[in-house]
C-alpha cells in the first residue's frame, strides 16, 4: 500500500514519519497520509474516503478547499507574497475581529495558538508586573514552557492549600518554570478561592479555557466563571480566556457571548482563519496598550499576519458572519449529539457525549456529566481504542493522541454527512 510505503521512506528524515509529532496517529502506527480534500471529507494517498471529524484539530472550520479561502489566498498571491509588511488587508481584519469578539478592543496578530498564548501571559505579566499565572488542570494552552503543565500527564498531589502540584506535558522543562504556575481543579469554587486567597497577591493572571474542548468537552459551570471574573476585577489580576478552540465555534463571540462573561484578554486561532496559519491576541486597551511600540512589553515576528493568512483569515471571517452561518453549525451539532446519545442507548454502550457547537467529546465508560480533567480520565480508553478504529475503518477519520479529546465538523458538512457519520457510529459502538 502507498500509505505504508510512504511511511517508511518517510521516516529517513522526519521523526515518526511526519512533519510533525501530532500528526502521528497512535492507534494506526503512522500518520495518515493524505492526497487530498474536498468539502466535509478528504482521501487517503491509497485512495480511501472518510468524512472529517478531525478538520485539523479545528482549524479547517469551513471544511477543505472553501472556495471564499481559495479566492482569497490567490488575491494574496497576486497582490504579491507580503512578508513582515502592513497593509489595508491587516487592518480589515482586526475590524472584523473587533467587531464579533467582545474583549477585542485592541489586536495583535500571532502564528499560532501556542504563540498567543505566550504573548498573553507576558502582556499580563507586563501589565500587573507579578510573576505568577493560575492556571486549570487539564486545560491546554500551548507548548510553552509557561504553562505546558498537567493537561495530559498522570493527574498531580492535591495540596492542603487547594492547588494541585505541577507536573510537566513533556520532557524538557526545567523545573524552575513551576514556581511560576499555580494549578487549580477546573469547576470548584473552594479550590479556586483558596489557591487565590495564598497566591493572588503575585498572580498576574488566571487563564482557562472556558470550554475545555481539549479534554472532550468541558464546559465552564456559569456560576464558576462569573466567580473567576468577580474575583480576577476586584484583585487586579488580568483575567485570560484561550479562546484558540473555542472562538467563533458555537457564535459569532465564541466562548464569551456564549457565557455572557468578558475576559481582559482572549487568545484566536484555528476557526479564525478556517485553515490559514494565523492567531490573534485580543483585549482591553489598558492591559493591551502595554506593547510595543507604544509600550515595553514586545511581541513582533517576521512572519506575523503573513498577507496570504490575513486574506484567508478575512474571507473566514466574513463568511462566519453571515446570518444562516450559525443556525447550519448549531443545527448540525443538535442532530449530530443527539444522535450519538440515542447511538449510545441502543447499543447499551456506557457512555455520553457532550458538545458545543461545532466540537464534542465522547467519555465511554462514563455515563455522569464530565465536570473536571478526574472525570474525564476515567474513561475506558480499552473502548475508546475499539471505537475509533472501529470508525477509521468505516471512513470515519476521527484522530487520537492517546487521551480523550476533542472531534468536529465544520461548514461544510451537511446533513446527509451528518446521518452517514451517525450509522457508522452506531456500528462502531456495536463492536465494544
Amino acid at each position: 500500500m502507498k500509505g505504508e510505503q510512504l511511511f517508511a521512506t518517510a521516516q529517513k528524515h522526519l521523526i515518526g514519519g511526519g512533519g510533525a509529532g501530532g500528526r502521528y496517529h497512535p492507534l494506526l502506527k503512522r500518520p495518515l497520509y493524505l492526497s487530498r480534500g474536498k468539502g466535509s471529507r478528504f482521501w487517503d494517498v491509497d485512495g480511501k474516503e472518510y468524512i472529517d471529524f478531525f478538520t485539523g484539530s479545528g482549524a479547517n472550520f469551513l471544511g477543505h478547499d472553501h472556495p471564499a479561502i481559495a479566492a482569497a489566498i490567490r488575491q494574496a498571491l497576486e497582490v504579491g507574497v507580503i512578508c513582515n509588511g502592513e497593509t489595508e488587508y491587516h487592518s480589515r481584519l482586526a475590524d472584523l475581529v473587533a467587531e464579533a469578539v467582545p474583549c477585542a478592543e485592541k489586536i495583535r496578530f500571532a502564528n499560532s495558538g501556542t504563540e498567543a498564548t505566550l504573548g498573553a501571559i507576558r502582556i499580563a505579566r507586563g501589565h500587573t508586573k507579578k510573576p505568577k499565572v493560575l492556571k486549570f488542570e487539564g486545560h491546554f494552552h500551548g507548548m510553552h514552557e509557561l504553562i505546558w503543565f498537567n493537561c495530559a500527564m498522570p493527574a498531580g498531589e492535591v495540596r492542603a492549600d487547594g492547588t494541585i502540584a505541577p507536573v510537566p506535558d513533556t520532557d524538557g522543562i526545567p523545573a524552575a518554570f513551576a514556581d511560576l504556575v499555580v494549578v487549580v481543579p477546573f469547576n470548584d469554587p473552594d479550590a479556586f478561592a483558596r489557591a487565590v486567597a495564598v497566591h493572588g497577591k503575585d498572580l498576574a493572571a488566571v487563564i482557562v479555557e472556558p470550554i475545555s474542548y481539549n479534554q472532550g468537552c468541558i464546559p465552564a459551570q456559569p456560576e464558576f466563571l462569573r466567580l473567576v471574573r468577580d474575583t480576577c476585577t476586584r484583585l487586579g489580576i488580568v483575567l485570560i480566556f484561550d479562546e484558540v478552540l473555542s472562538g467563533f465555534r458555537m457564535c459569532r463571540g465564541g466562548a464569551q457571548e456564549h457565557f455572557g462573561v468578558t475576559p481582559d484578554l482572549c487568545t484566536l486561532a484555528k476557526a479564525l482563519g478556517g485553515g490559514v496559519p494565523i492567531a490573534a491576541v485580543c483585549g482591553k486597551t489598558e492591559v493591551m496598550s502595554v506593547l510595543n511600540p507604544t509600550g515595553r512589553t514586545i511581541m513582533s515576528g517576521t512572519y506575523t499576519g503573513h498577507l496570504t493568512a490575513v486574506m484567508g483569515a478575512i474571507a473566514c471571517q466574513t463568511e462566519i458572519a453571515k446570518p444562516e452561518f450559525y443556525p447550519h453549525i448549531n443545527g448540525l451539532a443538535d442532530r449530530l449529539y443527539l444522535g450519538i446519545a440515542e447511538a449510545l442507548r441502543v447499543t447499551g454502550v456506557p457512555g455520553l457525549v457532550q458538545g458545543i457547537g461545532a466540537r464534542f467529546g465522547i467519555y465511554l465508560g462514563v455515563t455522569e456529566p464530565v465536570t473536571n480533567y478526574r472525570q474525564a480520565a476515567q474513561t475506558n480508553r480499552e473502548m475508546e481504542v475499539k471505537f475509533i478504529l472501529g470508525c477509521v475503518k468505516r471512513g470515519l477519520y476521527v484522530h487520537d493522541y492517546g487521551h480523550t479529546m476533542h472531534h468536529g465538523f465544520s461548514a461544510q458538512h451537511t446533513q446527509a454527512d451528518i446521518d452517514h457519520a451517525l450509522g457508522i457510529i452506531e456500528d462502531a459502538l456495536r463492536d465494544l
